[in-house]
């Protein structure tokens, strides 16, 4: 008898292993890395807490072929924003947490 029991808690304890080692990894974190690459992954700011320093921003606004950049600010949605030329304009520029470069 006393086999019997210690069989069946040994089963039940093998049991709740293969459930355990079943269920799903944990999920991605909610903010994505920042892109290495140039491209857009939105015509609009995104929102979210911004990495970038000033410096780092004005010089991806740059690459993207805009000159003269100004002094750029981070607003409350945590997107660099100012004013910078493109051909021969000015317009606003603006560099989200993604490294988005948008212009409006």
């Amino acid at each position: 008898m006393h086999k019997a029991m210690i069989y069946g808690a040994l089963v039940a304890c093998l049991a709740t292993t293969a459930v355990s080692a079943q269920e799903p990894a944990q999920s991605a974190p909610q903010n994505p890395a920042v892109r290495t690459n140039d491209n857009n992954t939105s015509n609009v700011p995104v929102k979210g807490a911004n990495s970038f320093t000033e410096s780092e921003a004005k010089s991806r606004i740059e690459k993207q072929g805009y000159t003269d950049v100004g002094t750029l600010q981070k607003d409350q949605d945590g997107v660099w924003r100012g004013t910078a030329y493109k051909d021969g304009k000015p317009v606003q520029v603006s560099v989200d947490y993604q490294g988005n470069v948008n212009a409006q």
